[in-house]
């Protein structure tokens, strides 16, 4: 009981602390300009970043439909679409991505879909964001560097490490081919590369997949642009790439529910390095991924809906029980 507490309070109590000291640190600057904020707010901008926000929703579900077709399952893109609600709008309560399996169980339970391929789809999707984040915040460096070149260092190695991780995995799935095992934990993690190197074997299915992920965070990062223009404040838009492409890769290391605290913090870093005032950064950071939350858990609920009521119980249980223990009943299905 304890360490399932733990596993949720920790992580909680990690994202409060963060958003706490990042608000005590801005206090007296926040209270000072709040008027002048409120009167410069044009909330048309607001609208417009929720608007392209939920169409990068849809263009992931269009994503995904295609992995898992790739993988041997058919799925309509309302289906994609509500699958990542869930298991995003899971990952804001349930620690370590841990949401990220709902997606399993739904395609277990809708359309019959063997554990390994689902797998398979989570990772082929999480490779190709990470990687694509990685190259296009290597090509926004450039035009960064040159502003503060002595406060952009740990960037450069963020990405490159992110960079090398991908090529050393790409080798690594290559050489899978010819490898062979006959302990079974080994012959399934052989049989998930075999089905990556499935989904990514023809120059289309790379550029289909490579182009959509950047057009993914391409809307990402407008989002955020939006959010900087409703708030009348002047950001060179490659400084806005940059902090989204941080955001986002310390955002994947699962410290706190849904990178609650450490994406804003990454992103006000990444902002006050680049000349932003201290209060301004903090809101542009705290006020994107409130958008971004917002637009999940509404698209979650209804999502819920849309699956019906054993997607409720299956979240629920989620939270309190083992994730193989739920894994083994829906076997049963």
């Amino acid at each position: 009981m304890w360490k399932k507490v733990s596993a949720v309070v920790i992580p909680t109590v990690i994202a409060a602390a963060l958003l706490g000291y990042m608000l005590m640190r801005v206090w007296n600057e926040l209270q000072g300009n709040l008027d002048s904020i409120l009167e410069s707010l044009v909330p048309t901008w607001l609208i417009a970043a929720i608007g392209i926000c939920v169409l990068g929703w849809f263009l992931r579900g269009f994503r995904y439909k295609y992995i898992v077709k790739k993988l041997g399952t058919e799925i309509g893109i309302i289906f994609s679409t509500a699958c990542i609600y869930v298991s995003q709008t899971a990952n804001l309560i349930i620690p370590a991505r841990l949401g990220d399996f709902v997606r399993m169980f739904i395609l277990k339970h809708e359309k019959g879909m063997p554990y390994t391929n689902s797998f398979t789809s989570l990772i082929v999707e999480r490779v190709y964001d990470i990687l694509v984040l990685a190259v296009l915040g290597l090509c926004s460096l450039p035009f960064l560097i040159s502003l503060v070149p002595e406060d952009y260092g740990w960037f450069v190695w963020l990405i490159i490490f992110v960079l090398i991780a991908g090529i050393v995995g790409i080798i690594i799935l290559l050489l899978a081919k010819w490898m062979h095992a006959e302990n079974k934990i080994l012959n399934k993690i052989l049989e998930v590369f075999a089905q990556f190197r499935q989904v990514s074997s023809t120059i289309s299915a790379l550029g289909l997949l490579s182009g959509t992920s950047v057009i993914i965070w391409m809307m990402d990062v407008i989002t955020c642009y939006l959010i900087c223009m409703m708030l009348a404040v002047d950001i060179p838009f490659m400084l806005v790439l940059l902090a989204i492409i941080i955001g986002n890769l310390i955002k994947a290391v699962p410290i706190t529910p849904g990178g609650i605290g450490t994406y804003e913090a990454a992103l006000a870093i990444v902002f006050e390095i680049g000349g932003v005032a201290s209060f301004t950064a903090f809101l542009i950071a705290v006020i994107d991924h409130l958008v971004k939350n917002l637009v999940t858990l509404v698209g979650g609920m209804l999502s819920l809906y849309y699956f019906g009521d054993w997607s409720v119980s299956l979240l629920k249980r989620l939270f309190k029980e083992d994730t193989k223990k739920i894994r083994e009943e829906n076997n049963n299905l």
